[in-house]
């Protein structure tokens, strides 16, 4: 059964009973702060199990994307050099919002894995173990006993009684979503690999050895329990809790296709089954390696092959390489994989070619490779690029490095003569040296992790060529550098767990959903009050001039969501003679109820009917910006390309804003004719069209759906922007729960503000349309007349004036300059004749003023010319900022190192720099003491010396 049969199998079998095929969530969680990528299947379902959204569907199924590297689930270190270790990988999974419990699940599970009939895997239920919860005590005193129920379940339906086994702790066989919330038991299901499978060689061990040989395959948790807190300290950390039944216990399973597929295909490794080998065997082929020769080569090729596919869908899901968040784990990845690459003998890029392949193998279950794998490959192309370079400057890096260490001991412990005999004696000293008890020296630890952090430099390379040099490695430094960056990684991403619904929303929500009219209106009278919430929680009344929430049963305020903001406005009795109520925003606590935030100015209880007055003119504002980002999205993909996806927005009544992913600043013609294209479908005053239909349907249709938005599976809004000369009829048409104008014309103009970049790889784009917009070019043309008028020309010849005016002024400056360069060259005899002599050696150290650094380097040069043999510090302050250069003669840089030099003087002044030991550069920002670290070169000289 290949690994595509395997997929289907499993989500077939599960819609035959019942279950909702949901297509994967993207591995950019959404809205979810606890995560860094999606790590489970689930987790695009935990607002569901946290009563926090209420779906059409209580039961479930999906097979979804996943990616463990980086933050809190890291497991990129040990992937190619175990079985079942990856970065990205996919987890089937069946779910029950409060439907069935362990009675089905257990069955499910049982007929899926072990019936021989069509449509089922046949797993030998000699080949399997079945895990309970063995009971643990779950807070001091409590104990929650072994999941009988559960046992006596795998029992009843045929498991054998010694393979179904409790076990004990909270830790192997109990799930909890965090220190509080949904909690409980879980079953595991273990296949026996067979003693080949063990890594320690164990050919009678039983099962719980955890030597590889027993693997766990799929595990039911069952959502049994939630934990509540009882006693908490003062900075709300949960000290005591106790658990309480689930009104409607639910289950949440996951199986690993890539592990399935390894026992239904009968190997030992993830590795060696279908989803892999084939990217394995084009990485063989492309760096001229054998799979199956030598173990080395094969971690290499495996860690390719697995690199390859994270960094596929990764980039497909929007992450870009850059140094920091998603997109560093990103990148560790990606030069990970090339740096095995090198290892195998690749000098040229090669990973963007995998790309294609991972393409071909994997698009039959997630087709949205296929649009984006020319894109992909752009991006792995030029981040290949970029490593090259960025290794050769850290090989460099490394050079400077083992060089300042091996001269800083030879110089302690070796003669002239000794220096020149190279690595091999170096070595063999060390070794000696060690035995007569000389120091040892270290490669500093924090220096390897730097270079393999910063430069990707892989460690074994570090280490190899640390002992070539007669060094020794510091591998606990490393190894402490290494935790300390884990833990930074871990702590920018911990965020806080969810927390279930307030109890009052969740009850309404369990009942009914609050009407929207905000599509069709802004005022709506005979609205109820169902609820109100304070920060003590509900009350049935709100006093004057408190602040809380109400819950109405149908609404005309727009609550903040996909990135525009909610309307304000206005509470009235209903005859519109007396203000209630000042509306400041509205939001969906859960998923299908609003809240608004309101300031009361009469007394308000439940049960009541009131008016509400969304403010109009602003509401009509944000339409006009809502439809325009539609417009500007369609532009940016018609003229930049289609890889261009949303990445963020903001849509608010002075302006809109846009990020999306894009590689390059935009130029100025582009910007033009994105903004042309934009009025040009205003001009052609479109009716909007608005539709509700199912998910597939609208994606079938070509509709777009934004970046880190969650939509239903049913009853989405789709917005269309029809334009009869566009090839699909349709100029925009995107998935959207905004409000729109009615026709493209309401907007009147659109104009482009910013254009800028916010992270690696992607860009924003602020606008303004309406009357800010008009506002802006009025503005423009009266700056322009002011500048033609001040210039004496008309606005035909103002290029040229403006011309004529820059030539005059880079004549004016490069005249200055000379006069200032021909200042200071005339100083040399004064600064030469002022050298100090110190052990031997001339020193120059000098404040200059009224020079820029090309000058001062001029200076240096000619000063180290007259002086013959010497050294040169020359600093200058100028807008509140120092400069700082060094020169060292070339006979001398065996005894002091210019960069060294000007690194600890420009420490007296707040800054740093360094370079090579003839010449070196720095900057500082504390000008008040230029004169004390210039002072101090003197002392630091005669210190080197």
């Amino acid at each position: 059964m290949t690994g595509n049969e395997i997929r289907s199998t499993f989500l077939k079998f599960f819609a035959d009973r019942g279950h909702r095929i949901v297509r994967s969530s993207s591995l950019v969680p959404v809205n979810d702060p606890t995560l860094l990528f999606t790590n489970a299947g689930m987790n695009q379902f935990k607002d569901v199990f946290l009563g926090l959204e209420q779906r059409e569907y209580t039961r479930a199924t999906s097979s979804q994307k996943c990616v463990r590297a980086g933050g809190k689930h890291n497991d990129l270190e040990n992937v190619g050099f175990t079985n079942r270790h990856h970065t990205f990988f996919e987890m089937l999974g069946n779910f029950s919002f409060g439907d069935y419990f362990k009675k089905d699940a257990v069955a499910y599970a049982w007929e899926l894995v072990t019936s021989s009939a069509a449509g089922r895997f046949g797993i030998p239920v000699d080949k399997l173990y079945f895990t309970v919860f063995g009971g643990a005590e779950i807070a001091p005193g409590k104990v929650l006993g072994v999941d009988e129920e559960a046992l006596n379940l795998w029992l009843s339906i045929g498991a054998p009684k010694d393979r179904v086994i409790p076990v004990p702790g909270l830790k192997e066989n109990f799930w909890a979503m965090g220190d509080t919330g949904p909690c409980g038991p879980c079953s595991e299901i273990h296949y026996d690999m067979g003693p080949a499978a063990s890594d320690q060689g164990h050919t009678d061990c039983k099962f719980g050895c955890e030597c590889g040989r027993y693997v766990e395959i799929w595990n039911l948790v069952f959502m049994q329990f939630n934990r509540v807190c009882d006693l908490c300290d003062v900075k709300g950390n949960c000290l005591e809790t106790h658990l309480e039944p689930l009104p409607k216990p639910s289950v949440d399973t996951g199986a690993g296709l890539e592990r399935l597929a390894a026992v239904l295909q009968g190997k030992i490794s993830n590795f060696d089954t279908d989803l892999f080998q084939p990217i394995i065997r084009n990485a063989g082929e492309l760096t001229g390696t054998e799979y199956g020769k030598d173990a080395k080569s094969d971690a290499s090729l495996r860690i390719i092959a697995d690199h390859a596919r994270a960094t596929c869908f990764l980039i497909t899901d929007g992450v870009l390489p850059s140094n920091e968040g998603r997109g560093y784990v990103l990148r560790k990845i990606m030069r990970r994989a090339i740096s095995h690459g090198h290892q195998l003998g690749m000098k040229v890029p090669f990973l963007h070619l995998l790309v294609f392949v991972v393409k071909n193998q994997m698009e039959f279950a997630y087709p949205e490779l296929a649009a984006a794998s020319i894109q992909v490959g752009k991006v792995v192309l030029a981040e290949e690029t970029k490593f090259a370079h960025t290794v050769r400057i850290g090989w460099e890096q490394f050079q400077e490095d083992l060089s300042e260490l091996g001269r800083a001991s030879l110089k302690e412990d070796l003669n002239e003569s000794t220096k020149a005999v190279g690595p091999a004696y170096q070595e063999a000293y060390r070794r000696g040296a060690s035995m007569v008890g000389h120091p040892i020296v270290q490669y500093p630890g924090t220096k390897a992790f730097r270079l393999y952090d910063t430069f990707g430099l892989p460690p074994d390379f570090i280490r190899d060529a640390v002992r070539d040099a007669g060094l020794e490695f510091d591998e606990s430094g490393f190894n402490s550098a290494m935790q300390e960056q884990r833990i930074r990684a871990r702590a920018s991403w911990k965020g806080g767990h969810k927390d279930v619904a307030n109890p009052v929303y969740a009850k309404l929500a369990a009942t009914y959903r609050t009407e929207p009219d905000f599509y069709f209106a802004a005022t709506a009278k005979d609205c109820r009050i169902e609820a109100i919430v304070t920060k003590e929680g509900a009350v049935n009344e709100l006093p004057p001039g408190t602040e809380g929430e109400i819950v109405l049963d149908r609404t005309v305020f727009y609550s903040e969501s996909g990135g525009q903001v909610s309307d304000i406005g206005t509470l009235w009795n209903n005859e519109h003679t007396m203000q209630l109520a000042d509306v400041r925003g509205a939001y969906y606590p859960v998923s299908g109820l609003i809240a608004h935030r309101i300031v009361a100015k009469e007394k308000l209880a439940v049960g009541d009917r009131v008016a509400g007055d969304a403010d109009g003119a602003r509401r009509e504002h944000i339409k006009r910006n809502h439809t325009a980002t539609h417009l500007m999205h369609a532009a940016l993909r018609n003229i930049l390309g289609t890889h261009v996806k949303q990445a963020g927005s903001l849509v608010e009544p002075g302006r809109l804003r846009f990020d999306f992913s894009h590689f390059a600043a935009i130029d100025a013609a582009e910007l033009r004719d994105i903004e042309q294209q934009v009025n040009d479908e205003i001009l052609l005053n479109s009716e909007i069209q608005t539709d509700v239909t199912t998910i597939d349907d609208a994606l079938a249709s070509g509709a777009l759906a934004f970046f880190g938005d969650r939509y239903p599976e049913q009853n989405v809004r789709v917005v269309t922007i029809p334009d009869p000369s566009a090839p699909r009829g349709f100029y925009s048409k995107e998935l959207c729960g905004g409000t729109h104008v009615r026709r493209t014309g309401d907007i009147g103009v659109f104009k482009i503000a910013v254009e800028q970049s916010t992270a690696a790889g992607v860009r924003r784009i602020e606008a303004i349309t309406g009357v800010p917009a008009l506002a802006d070019y009025q503005q423009a043309r009266q700056l322009l007349h002011e500048i033609t008028a001040r210039l004496g020309v008309n606005e035909e010849n103002l290029t040229a004036a403006l011309e004529r005016a820059e030539q005059t002024q880079r004549q004016l400056e490069k005249q200055l300059e000379t006069l200032k360069r021909k200042g200071a060259l005339s100083k040399l005899d004064d600064l030469a004749a002022n050298a100090r002599i110190i052990k031997g050696v001339k020193v120059i150290s000098a404040e200059i003023e009224g020079v820029d650094r090309d000058t001062m380097r001029q200076l240096v040069d000619s000063l180290r010319q007259k002086l013959g043999s010497g050294v040169v510090v020359l600093g200058a302050a100028e807008d509140g900022k120092v400069a700082l250069l060094a020169g060292v003669t070339k006979d001398l840089t065996s005894r002091l190192h210019a960069g060294k030099i000007v690194q600890a003087t420009a420490k007296e002044v707040g800054g740093s720099g360094g370079g090579r030991p003839d010449l070196a550069e720095a900057g500082g920002k504390d000008t008040s003491r230029l004169k004390t670290a210039l002072d101090l070169v003197y002392p630091l000289v005669e210190q080197m010396l």
